[in-house]
């Protein structure tokens, strides 16, 4: 793992594509992810992103963006006028290309100084998207937080299982993350179970009856499309479509979404988002 200290210029970055309709701006405190070679690093959309990557094996590089807090309060008024006058509201997705509470956070408190800026200077909204129980880190933070901005977690759990044969193993349990997602509901915030990209999941209802009980609403997406391929062939470039339909066949189909889909809404009625629609707060 290469690790290396940036300065940035700006860190607030004009949505386009997918999180159009989703946000206004993305923020992203590192680049790089160092969950990159564990379970989510094998099918996440961001290894294909050639202009991030440079090259770079992804999981193999972090650069810690150390004046993010700085460049944040730098580009608040500008940018937040912009998206007023544009989208309506001032929205942050953090993070769509990096692990905000990966291991370095722990040292570098890049993520942390970002919301401490937050907390002075409020987006509209804010939703923090990880994969990482280490989420749950900040709950001394997060109510000042959530009285500023309306504030939703968004907690991968793309599966009951923590392995896939063939592929690492994941780098944060689905007990531990279901146990972060708890706390942070214990603590009156709002959470969102992101089961995406979907993985064969082994027990369906067990699964769906245990979210109940952690998240307020979830999201189903399948890499078929939701990779930025219209039919997934990103995904299929790696080996993760492989060690899927080892697992279950139907698994790396739309039909398999469609079916979780359809349990999912007897455990979530009215609150199970599919595809963009989930992650932009729209469910059914």
């Amino acid at each position: 793992m290469k690790l290396a200290q940036v300065q940035v210029r700006s860190i607030l970055t004009r949505t386009s594509g997918f999180l159009t309709t989703v946000c206004s701006h993305s923020l992203q405190p590192y680049c790089g992810c160092a969950l990159g070679k564990s379970l989510c690093g094998a099918g996440c959309y961001v290894r294909h992103n050639a202009y991030l990557t440079k090259g770079r094996s992804w999981g193999d590089f972090v650069e810690i963006r150390t004046n993010a807090a700085e460049a944040y309060i730098a580009q608040f008024d500008r940018e937040r006028a912009w998206a007023q006058s544009k989208a309506g509201r001032f929205g942050i997705f953090l993070s769509s290309s990096t692990e905000p509470f990966q291991p370095i956070e722990r040292k570098a408190r890049v993520t942390q100084s970002l919301l401490e800026a937050m907390v002075d200077r409020p987006p509209d909204f804010l939703i923090l998207q990880s994969h990482s129980h280490h989420v749950a880190d900040y709950l001394d933070l997060y109510p000042q937080l959530s009285a500023r901005t309306e504030l939703r977690f968004h907690i991968s759990i793309e599966s009951d299982r923590d392995n896939l044969p063939g592929l690492p193993p994941s780098a944060s349990s689905v007990q531990k993350r279901m146990g972060a997602a708890r706390r942070l509901r214990d603590a009156g915030l709002r959470v969102i179970a992101t089961v995406a990209p979907l993985l064969p999941i082994d027990q369906p209802e067990v699964f769906f009856r245990n979210l109940r009980e952690v998240a307020d609403a979830v999201v189903i997406d399948h890499f078929i499309g939701g990779d930025g391929s219209a039919d997934g062939s990103r995904t299929h470039r790696t080996e993760l479509p492989r060690a899927m339909a080892g697992v279950a066949p139907e698994s790396v189909t739309l039909d398999y979404r469609d079916h979780i889909v359809r349990i999912a809404r007897n455990y979530f009625p009215g609150a199970v988002g599919v595809h963009i629609d989930g992650f932009a707060g729209r469910f059914g």
